[in-house]
């Protein structure tokens, strides 16, 4: 087994955790995307969204080889890089924060509409294709919110 694919596909052991490793990984993924939220921009952070979401491909897709499992439960590098997008689209303040992470978790969790067609993509792919679509989804979400509620 490949020691940095793990590493990383695990998002630095954070997936070892249990129960509910995607949840622990969204967590873990909060203090560096609210830090880069308040010390750069969701540009930045989307632009990061996609580095992970690059490396987590090969990652998740060699660690999962390595296993002999199609979609590890403690590879969280997709969970990371879903959450880190969803981030992109909100502004730092604490509703719209908590509102990343819970639409975040549930469309990751339900696998809605193409979500879960994506998941059916092979190797590393489809580890991680299916987490940015639910990023995606939830950020636009948020988005649209703050369009039309004066808050």
């Amino acid at each position: 087994m490949n020691f940095t694919a793990k590493l990383i596909a695990t998002f630095f052991g954070v997936g070892l955790l249990r129960p509910a490793p995607g949840t622990w990984g969204s967590l873990a993924a909060l203090p560096f995307g609210i830090y880069v939220l308040l010390y750069a921009n969701g540009v930045t952070l989307a632009a990061m969204s996609l580095i992970a979401f690059v490396i987590g491909v090969w990652a998740s897709d060699r660690y999962a080889k390595s296993i002999g499992g199609k979609d590890p439960s403690e590879v969280v590098i997709d969970e990371v890089a879903g959450q880190w997008l969803a981030l992109a689209f909100v502004q730092p303040v604490w509703w719209q924060l908590l509102l990343a992470f819970v639409l975040f978790r549930f469309f990751d969790i339900t696998k809605l509409w193409l979500i879960g067609r994506l998941e059916k993509l092979p190797g590393g792919w489809g580890i991680m294709a299916d987490d940015m679509l639910a990023g995606l989804v939830a950020g636009l979400l948020i988005l649209l919110s703050r369009s039309f509620l004066p808050l």
